[in-house]
């Protein structure tokens, strides 16, 4: 006779393929960070309206939910408007995240050596879904610098740091990493031609890091390399920021890819076994 488990949660055969259809899904929590990533793109404040819409939630339900949140400390009243502001009390878990990033505490340390040394920025990247997300920054010496904070994101596949990442996973996570990509270019130079990108990729695997040049930001060239985990799978990227003004890419290739090699290999000695990105 079939063992039957005791417990709906001990058997996976029994969840349903969308895990949103489970009855331990609580659609409620969902449509509380549906408001709180309203606030995603440009707009640093909006009236109620705005944020329903951009929410894609109806005008009652995201009244609720705004209201908790000013009434919690997440969102804010603008004085003398109608609109309303994200509040400081969001970087908590941006900050609670960082304190116990592994792979950030391993890597600092040499990020900025590198930016002292070269004075260029560097950054430490991690792959979430198809985008890369900065996690960590140390700007260079110059004032002329490429503007982008901790938490931005970008298409992994248009970048060094993504690139030296893709180069360090399977054949399925690349696929499915161009799968959920929107191919669309990001400036004139941004290359979208999948067999061209595929080539980039595992010319990255040989090499042992990339090197991309305006194709996410205008006026930078990248060059990134991989770290690794025990198993030699990446589990982030650390990268070189280097404008064009004062880089061309073969000087960037000569005497700044030795540097993230360097400090990639350093910093995947440490032994990331429960890490999991």
């Amino acid at each position: 006779m079939p063992h039957k488990a005791a417990n709906p949660t001990e058997s996976e055969a029994i969840q349903p393929v969308d895990p949103k259809a489970s009855s331990l899904f609580v659609g409620s929590t969902e449509k509380t960070f549906q408001i709180l990533h309203a606030f995603d793109g440009p707009q640093r404040q909006m009236p109620l309206s705005e944020i329903a819409k951009a929410a894609g939630l109806d005008r009652s339900a995201a009244q609720r939910l705004v209201y908790t949140l000013e009434t919690l400390g997440y969102l804010r009243r603008v004085h003398k408007t109608r609109n309303y502001a994200l509040t400081s009390r969001v970087l908590q878990f941006g900050y609670n995240y960082l304190h116990a990033h592994e792979v950030l505490e391993k890597a600092a340390p040499y990020l900025l050596e590198i930016s002292r040394s070269v004075g260029e920025t560097t950054n430490l990247q991690e792959l979430d879904g198809h985008e890369i997300v900065y996690v960590g920054r140390f700007p260079g010496q110059h004032l002329v610098n490429v503007d982008i904070m901790v938490g931005s994101r970008l298409p992994a596949l248009f970048t060094a740091s993504g690139t030296a990442i893709l180069s360090r996973r399977t054949p399925d996570e690349l696929e499915e990493v161009f799968a959920k990509t929107d191919l669309r270019p990001l400036t004139p130079y941004t290359l979208t031609d999948k067999v061209k990108l595929k080539a980039r990729i595992q010319e990255a695997a040989e090499k042992g890091y990339a090197i991309v040049a305006n194709e996410t930001v205008m006026g930078d060239i990248s060059v990134a390399a991989a770290i690794t985990d025990e198993h030699g799978r990446a589990v982030a990227a650390l990268n070189i920021a280097a404008p064009t003004t004062r880089w061309s890419m073969e000087r960037v290739e000569a005497e700044l890819a030795h540097h993230v090699q360097v400090a990639a290999t350093s910093s995947s000695m440490a032994k990331f076994v429960h890490y999991q990105r």
